[in-house]
């Protein structure tokens, strides 16, 4: 499941309906750069992936449709459920090694894939302010609101910390970083949002980190490791029925922003381990035959009784697949923090 920190961009319309039309907002010890203009990010969500999925067989969407408003707030929820453990456990191996991070990149341009309210990122904050370490916070989101929001409450918390915020796409971001102000960059994307992406997009990912970085520089990731299947299973069906909500209010966000009439009452939530893939496959399953028109795309669909949609995957990786696989890209892995049971893994990249 995709921490809720933009890995796959999606601009909601309300926030960008109060982004500042202007490209750059600097206030004192803040620069907020909006990469892509807010005209374009307003009207070029077409629809072309929706249909493009819906219209494949097996049908599937991706998982940027999981956040509309009430899609957030659930997701929120999940991370404090107790069979979501990925959460919590990154939270600890950071606390636990964030002083190591440090010690190891020294002063630095931290840049932030999907800083959303940059949580976790405090952790190091703090490691860097108590070794009195000179850092710039580059987080990167394509929530505006969102990340003027978190800048100003950092900036108040970290009286010598500097931010530079970019308001932009992973790509868009990646292919044109800000100068660099002290002597190495650190791309960190913690979370277990790497797991959302196919083989073929996670080597693309890499590539595009490797060409941001210059030989030295360092790499952070946040990765989900292999483990029982039991656990896994649990994480992504809670008691409660969380997840399943939040699954199905795919739907509902579908039927707002595309004019649909998905009954969310006529589907349901399934999430399974592959075994053969290592990943957790989550679906929305249609109870009965039905046909779903989506207006504002001229779309009209069919669906079996049975028949599934796919909208998630979430890979679960070994550190050693892993470290060949960023090697490639010249990034070795120089440091590996993982907890107890080896659930989940920090590690740390140097550009060769």
């Amino acid at each position: 499941m995709p921490v809720n920190t933009s890995q796959t961009p999606f601009p909601f319309q309300r926030e960008l309906a109060q982004s500042p039309l202007a490209p750059v907002l600097s206030r004192d010890r803040l620069i907020i750069e909006y990469r892509t203009p807010a005209t374009r990010l307003m009207n070029g969500e077409s629809g072309h992936d929706v249909v493009s999925g819906l219209t494949q067989e097996p049908k599937s969407l991706p998982p940027k449709y999981f956040y509309d408003d009430r899609g957030s707030q659930l997701f929120e929820a999940i991370t404090q459920l107790p069979e979501y453990y990925l959460t919590r456990t990154e939270r600890q191996i950071l606390t636990k090694s964030a002083a190591a991070i440090v010690e190891q990149v020294g002063p630095c341009d931290l840049i932030e894939l999907g800083s959303g309210s940059s949580s976790k990122t405090r952790i190091l904050l703090n490691a860097y302010q108590q070794d009195n370490c000179d850092l710039r916070y580059v987080p990167v989101d394509v929530s505006g609101g969102m990340l003027e929001e978190s800048a100003r409450a950092l900036l108040k918390e970290y009286p010598k910390l500097t931010i530079h915020g970019l308001v932009s796409t992973y790509e868009a971001a990646l292919a044109d970083l800000p100068e660099t102000t002290l002597p190495c960059r650190l791309i960190a994307f913690i979370g277990s949002t790497l797991g959302n992406l196919p083989p073929q997009d996670c080597q693309q990912f890499f590539a595009q980190v490797s060409q941001a970085l210059k030989p030295g520089d360092y790499f952070l990731l946040g990765v989900d490791l292999q483990k029982d299947k039991s656990i896994l299973e649990a994480a992504y069906n809670d008691q409660q029925g969380i997840t399943a909500e939040f699954n199905l209010n795919m739907l509902n966000h579908l039927n707002w922003r595309f004019q649909g009439n998905f009954d969310t009452t006529q589907f349901r939530h399934v999430a399974a381990y592959s075994d053969r893939e290592h990943q957790i496959e989550m679906y929305i399953e249609s109870l009965q035959d039905q046909t779903i028109t989506l207006k504002a795309l001229n779309l009209q669909l069919r669906f079996t009784a049975g028949e599934r949609l796919l909208s998630e995957i979430s890979r679960k990786f070994k550190v050693t697949t892993l470290a060949q696989e960023l090697m490639k890209h010249r990034l070795h892995i120089t440091d590996t923090f993982t907890d107890e049971s080896q659930w989940f893994a920090l590690v740390l990249c140097q550009r060769q």
